[in-house]
């Protein structure tokens, strides 16, 4: 580390802390919480129980802190009053349906809130389809499934129908769970509601499998998709070790960021070469990928190699109208890096090694990772999401997000995750652990 490094860590070390403050529906009356009546919890509220104003969470920076998550000691809404919408956005991911089950199950037995409604198709949900209404003996069963059984899809954000429906029907607390683009369209909600200046409570629960959300530890589903992710790595592994001249190509998720693939490659121990969007890499000469991959055949004879799914685009031949393509949030549609690696790695070795055995054994377990349920730590995180997310909504704040920052759940301004992003930090150990497992290239040209 430089001097400048230095006196900039020193400096931030000593400068003021900002809060980060989150909006509160102050035109409603403050009520005594219902969980002070709880036979569960009012015999340990003497021992600070109830967060309180001074309670806060630092930033990972500890430039910023956020409001602690928790209950507060009053209550903005009656419960008879509350009319809860819960919806999920976008792709799936392990935990979706224990999120949904948790926020039904907390909302119905922590604060005797009758009125919850499902949304189903994701946005467009609210003014397309007919809420669905649940309660804990309809969503009993739900944390077992994988998926999301309220449905979901991308796109069909309309704002002016998506509000409309919110007041038409009265919701007064509606649950967004979804990505970066869902947050996104979540900020655009709150602040059309502010607008309006409806009473309305506007909360998001950041997923994604992938881990991209910025500021929170991580998303939930992620321990669950490397878990699984390791299994398609071993299969490749038994693969490439039982060909001559045997190679395992695993396609791991990961548009913008190389989480998944780092961390199974990190948990797995039999990857070679691990290639993620946040670095570039090539294929040809000196330090690329095919020196690479020769040298180890001739040394093993076999290899494993994982890709995220976001890396590569750069170099993958594109035609006109597949570099202006767009799927239905907006985001540009990405050539299957695995099946074009694939497809290299057979031209390169006919090319250099003509008449000699090769085996490319090609591995997409991208659906089977997304699409289970949430093992046991994704489940206990997604109830302390839920749970935390209801506590903050009850309280009367609204436009935030819940998530857990160094360890402790926080409640952060809605825009602030809608905007962040969290790449894989290259220069960390986590990646020099990665290189020092691998032994793979760093791919810099001279």
């Amino acid at each position: 580390m430089d001097v400048s490094s230095k006196l900039q860590d020193v400096t931030n070390l000593f400068s003021p802390i900002k809060l980060k403050e989150i909006p509160h529906l102050n035109n409603l009356q403050p009520l005594p919480n219902p969980l002070d009546h709880n036979p569960y919890f009012h015999t340990i509220q003497h021992q600070g129980f109830y967060i309180t104003l001074n309670d806060v969470v630092l930033s990972h920076s500890t430039r910023f802190a956020y409001r602690s998550a928790g209950p507060r000691n009053n209550v903005y809404f009656k419960p008879s009053d509350v009319r809860v919408a819960i919806v999920t956005c976008g792709g799936l991911c392990p935990g979706l349906n224990t999120v949904i089950r948790e926020l039904v199950v907390g909302l119905w037995d922590l604060y005797d809130v009758r009125h919850i409604f499902g949304i189903t198709a994701g946005y467009r949900g609210f003014y397309s389809t007919e809420p669905i209404s649940l309660n804990p003996n309809i969503v009993r069963n739900w944390h077992n499934n994988g998926g999301t059984l309220l449905q979901t899809s991308r796109g069909g954000f309309d704002l002016s129908k998506i509000v409309d429906a919110i007041q038409t029907r009265g919701f007064n607390q509606v649950y967004i769970i979804g990505g970066d683009g869902t947050m996104r369209g979540a900020v655009k909600i709150f602040n059309e509601i502010q607008q309006r200046k409806l009473s309305v409570a506007v909360v998001g629960i950041p997923k994604t499998v992938d881990n991209d959300v910025g500021i929170i530890d991580r998303s939930f589903g992620f321990q669950t998709a490397v878990e699984m992710a390791q299994q398609a790595i071993s299969a490749a592994h038994v693969e490439a070790e039982s060909a001559v001249n045997g190679i395992g190509l695993v396609k791991l998720m990961g548009r913008s960021t190389g989480h998944i693939a780092l961390h199974a490659t990190l948990s797995s121990r039999d990857v070679d070469c691990c290639l993620i969007p946040e670095l570039d890499f090539y294929l040809e000469g000196k330090g690329g990928l095919f020196e690479f991959l020769d040298q180890r055949l001739k040394e093993n004879g076999h290899a494993v190699l994982v890709v995220a799914e976001g890396a590569g685009q750069d170099i993958i031949p594109r035609t006109d109208s597949q570099k202006e393509e767009r799927d239905e949030s907006g985001n540009p549609v990405f050539l299957d890096v695995g099946v074009w690696l694939k497809s290299e790695l057979k031209k390169w070795w006919d090319r250099d090694h003509p008449g000699e055995l090769f085996t490319v054994k090609y591995i997409d377990p991208t659906y089977m990772i997304r699409a289970v349920h949430a093992n046991a730590t994704d489940n206990l995180y997604c109830t302390l999401l839920a749970h935390s997310a209801i506590h903050g909504a009850m309280a009367g704040y609204t436009g935030f997000v819940v998530g857990p920052i160094n360890g402790d759940y926080a409640y952060i301004p809605l825009e602030d995750v809608a905007c962040a992003n969290n790449p894989v930090n290259t220069k960390d150990h986590k990646w020099s652990w990665v290189r020092s497992v691998t032994n793979q290239p760093d791919f810099l040209r001279s």
